[in-house]
């Protein structure tokens, strides 16, 4: 859950100093070994290399694999190898639906075992989305409920190029952060804070992620929680800045960064191990007794029985059978509109005193590397869990012009069609691009 949605397979790739004009015939094999895998069969420790392995494991890739198929149907062979070194190679690898394009790169020594795998975003077979109206009108027959906007950005109010159910929230999974982050810049812009600044771990229990284990006393230093939370979207990190920041500084900042839409439900502003205690413990009956409560009660119950919960009371299994779990009543809740007024204020502040460390933070992970090489600034978070995608870019055109995209599509009864959502919003950033 929280995740970003972009980067679905990765390890380090070997990366070699010049291109050669033909895949070598290992490069070749294991290609057609990632086909086998991917069709549930081969020998998962013979072709991946150990530093592989355990960057991803076998049940992670497995997982992605199920999504893949589900998505695109069979794998069906590899299409085409676009060599990008002696090691490594740009694949095309067919399903019955449609193409994924991945890196792929091999160790050169030895038995030449897959050292990165890192899939660039699939393709449907047939016909494209000539327009941006064609990707909207897809975007809208997507199971569940969706919304897309597109809009320029200037020194007004964001002007809609092209959207669909734009104002209406939905659950966004971890795009809350912005939120967070926005509260973190606005301090540091009244020099109530520097980036620099440094947080002490006080031993306080927090979700998986980078900093879970460490000890007590641990310090880190703000600019490391930010880019992490926005890059790999880190929920130890979320929730100590959270928690740093204030609660309710946070819940402070929804109307002035204009996320107005879904405000009301954001209140109060729940942290990551909150979420998974409320939707997981005793079959979400900890959830349930929190949404009983009036509003009004529910902040001093995070603070006491759902603080009180030990995370050994969240099922290890939480989120991984696929299944949505109250994603239209515990979650954090946007529009398309308010993700985009939100990346908005946060563009504006590129020229203030938090600026470069804004933008740097930001930009860490463009969300779908191949149509950022349309952009000259690509800003990016998403947010999934089973039910929940959204995709949200702040993106700056090569004529010099601010944009901004979101979408999103949420449905409570099956996991979302994440290949296919992925393949408009990539079609979408690729027609919205300016010429």
């Amino acid at each position: 859950m929280l995740v970003a949605a972009s980067v679905l397979m990765a390890a380090a790739a070997q990366t070699a100093p010049a291109p050669a004009p033909a895949a070598n015939p290992d490069l070749e094999r294991r290609a057609r070994d990632v086909v086998s895998i991917l069709s549930g069969q081969g020998d998962y420790d013979t072709i991946f290399a150990a530093s592989f392995r355990t960057a991803v494991p076998r049940a992670q890739f497995d997982a992605i694999g199920a999504q893949l198929s589900q998505a695109l149907g069979k794998p069906t062979g590899v299409e085409a190898i676009q060599p990008s070194g002696p090691w490594s190679a740009r694949v095309r690898i067919g399903y019955d639906r449609g193409i994924l394009n991945a890196d792929l790169a091999i160790d050169p020594n030895g038995a030449n075992q897959i050292t990165g795998l890192l899939t660039r975003g699939v393709e449907p077979r047939g016909p494209v989305a000539a327009t941006i109206d064609a990707v909207v009108e897809q975007m809208a027959a997507l199971p569940g409920h969706s919304g897309f906007a597109l809009a320029r950005l200037g020194s007004g109010a964001p002007q809609l190029v092209k959207s669909h159910d734009a104002s209406t929230p939905l659950a966004i999974g971890s795009a809350f952060k912005l939120v967070i982050l926005a509260e973190l810049v606005r301090s540091i812009e009244a020099g109530e804070r520097k980036w620099s600044d440094v947080v002490t771990l006080d031993g306080s229990a927090l979700p998986g992620g980078g900093y879970a284990q460490q000890p007590k006393g641990t310090r880190i230093a703000l600019r490391e929680l930010a880019e992490r939370m926005i890059s790999v979207s880190d929920n130890s990190a979320t929730d100590i800045l959270l928690f740093h920041l204030g609660r309710q500084k946070v819940e402070a900042m929804l109307p002035v960064v204009g996320m107005t839409d879904g405000a009301p439900r954001n209140v109060p502003f729940l942290g990551a191990l909150e979420i998974f205690k409320l939707k997981g413990v005793d079959g979400g009956a900890l959830g349930s007794k929190y949404l009983a409560l009036p509003v009004t009660e529910r902040r001093a119950f995070l603070d006491g029985p759902v603080r009180d919960t030990p995370i050994a009371a969240i099922p290890k299994t939480l989120f991984q059978d696929g299944r949505p779990l109250r994603v239209e009543q515990i979650e954090w809740f946007a529009s398309p509109n308010d993700l985009i007024r939100t990346m908005d204020w946060l563009r504006r502040r590129f020229d203030g005193p938090a600026g470069p460390d804004l933008r740097a933070v930001l930009s860490k992970n463009p969300g779908l590397p191949e149509p950022a090489a349309n952009w000259r600034y690509v800003g990016y978070k998403g947010g999934s869990e089973p039910g929940v995608l959204t995709m949200t870019f702040l993106l700056q055109g090569k004529d010099g012009g601010w944009y901004a995209l979101s979408s999103g599509v949420n449905d409570p009864a099956k996991e979302v069609e994440t290949m296919r959502f992925m393949g408009l919003i990539s079609r979408a950033l690729e027609l919205a691009a300016p010429r």
